[in-house]
C-alpha cells in the first residue's frame, strides 16, 4: 500500500513539474514583435491597411507575431525608410521608390507616363514587373509586396482642354512628373505635397499633378477648379513594403508562409484602396462645383506623343547601366494592353 501511494506521489510530482514547461511553451510563449515604419500619416488609407495587415498576421499566427505600426515617418523619414529597413532600424517599411531617385533605376519604369487608368491596374502591374524581373536593386531586403497609385492627372485653376493650354503654366510636380510637365509644354515647379495647397491658393503655381485623391486628402478641391483626365500622359508612382532580410530569415517557416499568403491578399487590397480614395477625391471636387475635363481620343494621343521621348530616354539610360530597360518597358506596355 505504501509503495503504491509513493508511486502515485512520484508520478504526480512529475506531472506538476511538467506544467511550467507546458505553460511556457504554449501559453506563455513570448510573441515575435515587428515594428513597421510607414511614411503616410495615420488616417491615410494605406496606414490603416498597414495596421490591418499587422492585426491579421497576429490573428492567423494565434498571437505568435505582433506588429507595431509607426505612421507619419516617425521612426524613419520617407526618404530614409528603405535604408532603415536594410540596416535594421525598422523590421518593416513602406515608402516611395522615387524619394531616392537613382537608387532603383530599373523600377523607375513604373513611374513613366504609361497611360495608367486606375490604382488596381498600377498595383498589379508593379507586382507583375517585380515577379518577372526580380531586380537586383531590391536584393538588400525581403520584398513583401509593392503598390502604386491611380493615374496622376492635371488639376488646375483655369481650364486645360488641349495641350497648348499648358504652355507657360506653372505646374507643381515631383520626381519624374517634372519631366512630364516639361514635355507637355508647362513650367515644372518642384514642390512637396504639403506645400501645394498654399501655393495654389496664393497663385505661386497654376496647377499641380497628382492622383485624384489629392482633391480630398490634401483639400486641393478647394483651390483648383478643373481636373483634366489626360490619360494619354498619366503616370503612377511605385511604392514598396519590405522587411529586413535577417529578420525574415529568423522567422519560423510556417510564419513566413502565412506572411506570403497575406501579402498576396494585400496587393489587391492596396490597389483597391487607391481607387477608393481616388473616387472620394472625384466626388469631393464635383460637390465643390469643380469641373472634370475628359480629353478626346485624338487629344489624348497628342499628349501621349508628347511624352513618348521620356520612354526612349528611360530605355537608353538603362542600356547605359547594363539593365534590361527595353524589356521592362515592353513588358509593362504589353501588360497594360
Amino acid at each position: 500500500m505504501y509503495k503504491a501511494w509513493r508511486s502515485i506521489v512520484f508520478i504526480g510530482s512529475l506531472s506538476l513539474a511538467a506544467i511550467p514547461l507546458f505553460t511556457s511553451s504554449v501559453f506563455g510563449q513570448t510573441p515575435i514583435k515587428l515594428n513597421y515604419s510607414v511614411f503616410f500619416p495615420a488616417p491615410h488609407i494605406h496606414s490603416v491597411l498597414a495596421v490591418e495587415w499587422g492585426k491579421e498576421l497576429e490573428k492567423r499566427t494565434n498571437g505568435r507575431v505582433k506588429v507595431d505600426v509607426l505612421p507619419g515617418g516617425t521612426l524613419t523619414p520617407a526618404d530614409k525608410c528603405y535604408d532603415g529597413v536594410e540596416k535594421g532600424i525598422s523590421d518593416l517599411g513602406m515608402s516611395v521608390f522615387a524619394y531616392t531617385r537613382g537608387k532603383f533605376p530599373l523600377t523607375e519604369v513604373i513611374d513613366l507616363p504609361l497611360g495608367i487608368k486606375n490604382g488596381i491596374q498600377a498595383t498589379r502591374l508593379i507586382n507583375d514587373y517585380y515577379k518577372k524581373f526580380k531586380p537586383k536593386e531590391l536584393d538588400g531586403v525581403k520584398v513583401m509586396f509593392l503598390h502604386a497609385h491611380g493615374p496622376g492627372l492635371l488639376h488646375s485653376k483655369t481650364p486645360v482642354n488641349k495641350i497648348e493650354d499648358l504652355k507657360g503654366m506653372k505646374v507643381r510636380c515631383t520626381g519624374l512628373a517634372t519631366k512630364i510637365v516639361s514635355a507637355l509644354g508647362g513650367t515644372p515647379v518642384a514642390m512637396p505635397m504639403g506645400e501645394t495647397y498654399d501655393a495654389l491658393s496664393r497663385g505661386v503655381v497654376d496647377a499641380s499633378m497628382a492622383p485624384q485623391e489629392s482633391l480630398a486628402t490634401w483639400k486641393w478641391g478647394e483651390v483648383v477648379k478643373y481636373t483634366t483626365e489626360d490619360f494619354g500622359a498619366s503616370y503612377s508612382t511605385g511604392m514598396f513594403v519590405v522587411m529586413n532580410k535577417d529578420k525574415w530569415k529568423s522567422l519560423p517557416a510556417d510564419i513566413q508562409k502565412t506572411i506570403e499568403k497575406l501579402n498576396e491578399e494585400w496587393i489587391e487590397k492596396s490597389g483597391k484602396g487607391w481607387d477608393e480614395i481616388d473616387k472620394k477625391g472625384r466626388e469631393t471636387t464635383l460637390k465643390l462645383g469643380n469641373k472634370i475635363i475628359s480629353l478626346s481620343k485624338q487629344e489624348n494621343e497628342r499628349w501621349a506623343n508628347a511624352v513618348r521621348p521620356l520612354l526612349n530616354d528611360y530605355v537608353n539610360s538603362m542600356k547605359a547601366k547594363g539593365l534590361p530597360g527595353d524589356e521592362a518597358l515592353k513588358f509593362c506596355l504589353d501588360r497594360l494592353k
